[in-house]
């Protein structure tokens, strides 16, 4: 079911209500998610899919910054790089309002279960409760640009699988947030996902979330229960060929780049 913008209350019917209500603003609808079953998911599997968190305006006026180059600190072109075919461009500050809002809104419960990783990981790194004061910490690093980036796709358009790492400090976690509809105004483009556990072989997930969806993943590297106790799982992620059409993605990377 694509996202919208709801009808008033007393003409919706329930069976067409939204996942997640859509008559919150942003910030609100995070909040809504159910975090346990997303955390839950997040450390079984390495990823997870919240459901619609935005509507088909809103990532249509995501999309459309695309095109305003003052908004931007960075033009990447893929293929020149070797990183697949297509162009991704990271957001300057300040950054727009409605990522600034999924930045911070998003930052707070996946800060709680990156301690806890870390944790059982043996790690004593830890990740402050607010945005704010993680970004602090990234500065202190010399880590001071920022990270958020939209991303276009066109026809024969990919990306190799990779982890978006910038400098010393590394969030485990980040989101996709996808503005395009498959099916509609793309074909092919399915979200990937490598995992490679110590002396195993790899293993793929291809995920195709709708519209206004967003995907909650890896970084780098999660905690995984052995025999032994937890060890370390890698995590790379990509995009598939695009087939047809044209494809956008917001990037929601929390920590700051050098």
């Amino acid at each position: 079911m694509l996202c919208a913008a709801p009808a008033p209350e007393s003409i919706r019917p329930e069976a067409a209500m939204p996942p997640v209500k859509l008559i919150a603003t942003i910030a609100q609808r995070i909040q809504q998610l159910d975090w346990e079953a997303l955390q839950a998911a997040l450390s079984e599997n390495g990823y997870a899919q919240t459901g619609c968190v935005l509507t088909p305006q809103e990532c249509r006026a995501l999309t459309k910054l695309y095109g305003d180059d003052g908004r931007f600190r960075s033009h990447i072109d893929m293929a020149r790089f070797r990183f697949g075919l297509g162009n991704y461009k990271y957001f300057a500050d300040p950054l727009p309002g409605m990522i600034q809002e999924l930045r911070n809104s998003f930052y707070p419960p996946l800060a709680g279960l990156a301690n806890r990783w870390m944790e059982n990981l043996g790690s004593g790194e830890r990740f402050p409760r607010r945005l704010d004061e993680f970004l602090k910490v990234c500065h202190r690093h010399g880590q001071r640009r920022p990270t958020p980036l939209l991303l276009r796709y066109t026809e024969g358009g990919y990306n190799c699988l990779h982890q978006d790492i910038y400098g010393e400090v590394a969030f485990p976690l980040q989101v996709a947030c996808f503005l395009s509809q498959p099916g509609r105004d793309y074909t092919g483009g399915e979200f990937l996902l490598m995992e490679q556990r110590p002396r195993a072989q790899s293993r793929g997930e291809v995920v195709t979330p709708q519209q206004g969806e967003a995907v909650i993943f890896t970084t780098r590297y999660r905690p995984v229960r052995g025999s032994r106790g937890y060890y370390r799982v890698n995590i790379r992620h990509g995009v598939s060929t695009v087939k047809s059409g044209e494809r956008y993605t917001l990037g929601i990377i929390f920590h700051e780049a050098r």
